[in-house]
């Protein structure tokens, strides 16, 4: 089989919809497929590595490569800088891997006007109630923060309809089982099985 070029996904979802879980077994039970490595400007947390969970830099380094034009999309969330390198994702995909965003909807608009040759997919809860139980299950977060999520998670899901998929994350193993059928639908489109199979092909119709 050739090698074809690989798919930029795009994944969204508030927080609580369960999107990170989600991607992490997608990625581990689905070959060829990796989750894009961002910079940021925040503290590395306990248990992180440089280059596997985040491109750690600092705010000056960050603000060159914003002049240089060197991010794909990039935002500020709270005090900290979060960017997508353009190259590092082109270098991916030109070398047969799929590629997953897991990023908001102002993101996702960015990468559309630079990359619009993606696939988005928008996660949901199940309910607000349900989600509200997820965020406050974590047991991390004041009232007045959990309220703060919650006003952002529904400010997050009003763009549902800028996405080409919705997945609702109800029943885990569901949900992962439809994210799965979205990359594989993908990957069988004609267009791109022509790609790869012109040996195949070639064989079948001498």
């Amino acid at each position: 089989m050739q090698n074809v070029k690989g798919t930029l996904y795009i994944f969204s979802a508030p927080s609580g919809a369960g999107k990170t879980s989600l991607v992490t077994e997608l990625v581990k039970s689905t070959d060829r497929l990796m989750v894009s490595v961002s910079h940021t400007t925040r503290a590395m947390r306990p248990g992180e590595e440089n280059g596997v969970h985040y491109h750690f830099i600092d705010v000056a380094t960050f603000e060159n490569m914003v002049a240089d034009d060197v991010f794909l999309e990039h935002a500020r969330v709270f005090d900290n800088y979060y960017g997508t390198s353009q190259q590092a994702i082109e270098e991916q995909l030109a070398n047969g891997f799929d590629v997953i965003l897991e990023i908001d909807w102002q993101g996702a608009r960015q990468v559309r006007q630079r990359m619009p040759d993606n696939v988005s997919v928008f996660i949901l809860p199940p309910s607000r109630a349900e989600l509200e139980n997820r965020l406050k299950g974590r047991g991390q977060d004041s009232d007045d923060i959990i309220a703060r999520r919650m006003r952002d998670a529904v400010s997050e899901m009003e763009h549902y309809a800028e996405y080409d998929y919705m997945v609702v994350n109800d029943d885990f193993e569901t949900a992962l089982a439809e994210l799965k059928s979205i990359v594989n639908s993908r990957r069988l489109v004609a267009s791109r099985q022509q790609l790869a199979l012109q040996g195949l092909l070639t064989e079948l119709l001498a």
